[in-house]
């Protein structure tokens, strides 16, 4: 018997839920769609979405799951919740910003955070930066934390040089 994820991330979208799924998987490797639902009659009077029209979509990013909902405009996204992306080099980092700041809010990009074409989002992380800065309140924790204010995407070699003083 397969197991079941008892936590699993739901993303309130207007209409875009499976486009956003399809753009997510392109992005991470080992993802995929898995299951898509669509809206019935029944309920039509509360939900007003036409029947056949795509209700969630069930899909994997590196393995991890998620849901997407058509749920309606009622809701957006804020940065009060992101996900974090942890990388393991520079290229990954580049990779990733590239790919999930495409379309979005540039406004929105301060600290490796940014804010993809869907209002989602997203920290791209250095793992090494984690380490960095684990050690708050020492010299090299203080000059990681002002290297890393005022970046963008985060830079794994002038982080490093902070750290190394």
């Amino acid at each position: 018997m397969a197991s079941i994820q008892q936590i699993v991330p739901c993303l309130w979208f207007d209409s875009q839920a499976e486009d956003a799924a399809r753009y997510y998987t392109g992005i991470f490797d080992n993802s995929r769609i898995t299951l898509v639902t669509h809206y019935t009659e029944a309920g039509k009077d509360i939900h007003g979405r036409e029947p056949g029209s795509v209700l969630t979509v069930e899909f994997e990013l590196n393995g991890v799951p998620f849901t997407a909902l058509n749920g309606g405009p009622q809701f957006k996204f804020s940065e009060a919740v992101s996900f974090q992306v942890m990388c393991e080099s520079q290229q990954e980092v580049d990779r990733f910003w590239l790919h999930l700041g495409e379309g979005g809010d540039p406004a929105a990009q301060q600290c490796g955070w940014l804010k993809d074409k869907f209002g989602v989002s997203w920290q791209v992380v250095p793992r090494v930066l984690i380490d960095m800065i684990k050690e708050s309140g020492s010299q090299k924790a203080e000059r990681v934390m002002a290297a890393l204010m005022p970046m963008k995407k985060l830079d794994i070699a002038g982080l490093q040089r902070a750290y190394a003083g």
